[in-house]
């Protein structure tokens, strides 16, 4: 007799794809939040066990990580995940740099419709009420922070630049939220966020770039002492999907 295979139906497949969907999404956030040390090797078995799932969506979301960057596929096709050096994390400093400065130089020099000024106030009025809430928790600090750079680059309307722009601030996630732990970083942070809407909104085009220079180069100047935390609580961190 022969061997009758089981094949997936539609909605199996369907299932299996969302499970993998869902594997990806909650690895990549561990990762990026630096759960895991680098070289952290995943295993499909005990990744099978903490999901409660089959081989089948493992193997299909470590495939997408490790396409994406997040992890390293190794020759005997297990993967280890895949941390950013000091380096790689200063080269992403430096591309989002220039992607920010090209946008508020041209913002700067647009005549800015109602629906834009209306925007860049809404930021104006966040970040002075943030002035006067010492209390936000770094990660709070952290999303507002990358969310006032989305904003700027949506304005600008540049799609090809918001992806990149965003792609790069997923990697840096931690590294934000590591450097607000800083309270005085997070008070500077507020006065160079107003300083560059203000000088978007006047079109001092020369101003808008030295404000937002300046605001990025501080974080980048951290980096070295940020990613010592990173792996300090990478290595301290025993279980890290607990």
């Amino acid at each position: 007799m022969k061997k009758m295979i089981h094949k997936k139906g539609p909605k199996e497949k369907e299932t299996s794809a969302n499970l993998s969907l869902s594997i990806v999404a909650t690895l990549k956030e561990e990762i990026i939040h630096w759960h895991y040390p680098p070289e952290h090797r995943l295993t499909e078995e005990e990744l099978c066990k903490r999901f409660q799932v089959s081989r089948s969506p493992i193997r299909e979301a470590l495939r997408v990580l490790a396409s994406d960057g997040f992890l390293k596929r190794l020759p005997n096709r297990s993967y280890v995940v895949k941390q950013y050096s000091v380096e790689e994390i200063e080269e992403l400093y430096d591309v989002r740099q220039a992607l920010e400065l090209y946008a508020v130089e041209r913002l700067a020099d647009m005549e800015l419709p109602i629906h834009h000024t209306t925007e860049l106030e809404d930021l104006r009025r966040t970040w002075t009420e943030l002035l006067t809430e010492p209390s936000k928790r770094p990660e709070e600090f952290a999303i507002l922070d990358t969310l006032f750079h989305d904003t700027l680059a949506n304005l600008l309307g540049n799609k090809s630049l918001l992806r990149s722009l965003r792609s790069i601030n997923e990697r840096l996630a931690l590294f934000r939220m590591l450097d607000f732990e800083n309270q005085t970083r997070a008070e500077r942070t507020c006065h160079q966020h107003l300083d560059i809407v203000d000088r978007i909104m006047a079109q001092d085009r020369p101003g808008a770039r030295a404000a937002m220079q300046g605001n990025i180069e501080e974080g980048r100047n951290n980096i070295r002492t940020t990613i010592k935390d990173a792996l300090a609580r990478a290595y301290l961190s025993k279980t890290p999907h607990a």
